[in-house]
Order: structure tokens, then C-alpha cells, then sequence
């Protein structure tokens, strides 16, 4: 497989790729090469790269994030191949519709009302002098850890339309109109 990470001056990034090699390690897929950058010019640039030099031998992009994963789908299609599973992050409209046009596998949703909730309601006990409280400790700090889901095409609806991140309009403009309707997605 192909890794396209976040850049390395991004602490989040180092976090995300330990993550994710911690899987891939031990799942028998080889890493083909890597690269740690959040410009998605740059992640094209270096897929079409990978492709030249490895061709039919990528059979999966893991990409962390979907600005990214939309450079590696368009230099597949620039190279004429057909685009491998490959996965983003962020929950993007982009990568929403990269997944309702079949380019993208999935992507990882951060649910934002329950992380804006969670952070009122710390701000509300700072402001009245308390100690937040959490579900568990993360280096000595009280922290609750959200769990990110993981967006496909069958989830779309469940995840990022339920929770009004984006509506069904917003993802079906013209251009997905077709995918979403053979998909469901109204």
C-alpha cells in the first residue's frame, strides 16, 4: 500500500500514523512508500509518483485525510488505473462525495456537536472553579475520548446526515445526483 500522511510538523499527524501503522504492520500489506504532508497537491504529485514506479502493485492508499485521498484518486485517474481502496479522514464534503462516486472507501467522522458539547460543558465547569471531569486520564488529565466512525456508503445517512454535519442536498449536488439516488441517499 501507499501511506499518505499528515505532516510531520504536525504532532495530530504523528499520533494518526503510529495509529494506523499499528494495524498495518501486522495485516501482511507492505508499505510501498510514504509520504507526510497535508498539501494535496503534493500527496498528487507523489501518487503519480508511486503509480509509474509501482503501478498494478498499489492495491490500497491509506490516506490521512480526505484533501489528500483526493490527490491520490485524481492521479489514478490520470494514469488510467482503477482506484484502489483507499481511505481519508474529516469527514469532508469532498470526501463525501468522492465516497457516493465510488473513489473513496471511507472516511473518519469526528462528530463536532459531540465534541462542541463536551467542551461546553468543560468551559462551564472551569468557569465555576471546578475540576472538569472525564471518562478516563490521559497523562493525569481528566479526558473523554470521542469515538471517530468510520463513513462509508452505507453509512452516510446514520453518521454525517443524521447528525446534520452535512445534508443529503449538500453531498447530491448535480454531479452525485445519480450515485446517491442508486445509493439510497435522499
Amino acid at each position: 500500500i501507499v501511506m499518505m500522511n499528515g505532516a510531520s510538523t504536525d504532532n495530530n499527524a504523528g499520533s494518526i500514523k503510529k495509529g494506523a501503522l499499528s494495524v498495518i504492520d501486522k495485516s501482511g500489506f507492505e508499505v510501498l512508500a510514504d509520504i507526510s504532508t497535508w498539501d494535496p497537491v503534493e500527496a498528487q504529485n507523489f501518487a503519480a509518483g508511486q503509480i509509474t514506479k509501482f503501478g498494478n502493485k498499489i492495491v490500497g492508499v491509506y490516506s490521512a485525510n480526505d484533501g489528500n485521498a483526493g490527490g491520490a484518486i485524481a492521479a489514478f485517474k490520470g494514469a488510467g488505473l482503477p482506484i484502489p481502496p483507499m481511505t481519508g479522514l474529516d469527514a469532508s464534503l469532498a470526501g463525501l462525495q468522492q465516497i457516493v462516486a465510488g473513489d473513496l472507501y471511507m472516511t473518519v467522522y469526528n462528530s463536532f456537536r459531540a465534541e462542541a458539547n463536551k467542551a461546553a460543558e468543560v468551559a462551564y465547569a472551569l468557569a465555576k472553579g471546578e475540576t472538569p471531569k472525564g471518562d478516563t486520564e490521559v497523562n493525569g488529565i481528566p479526558s473523554t475520548l470521542l469515538q471517530p466512525v468510520a463513513v462509508t456508503i452505507d453509512n452516510i445517512e446514520s453518521t454525517v446526515i443524521a447528525d446534520d454535519f452535512y445534508t443529503a442536498s449538500d453531498i447530491c449536488t448535480a454531479e452525485y445526483a445519480a450515485a446517491c439516488a442508486a445509493a439510497g441517499i435522499k
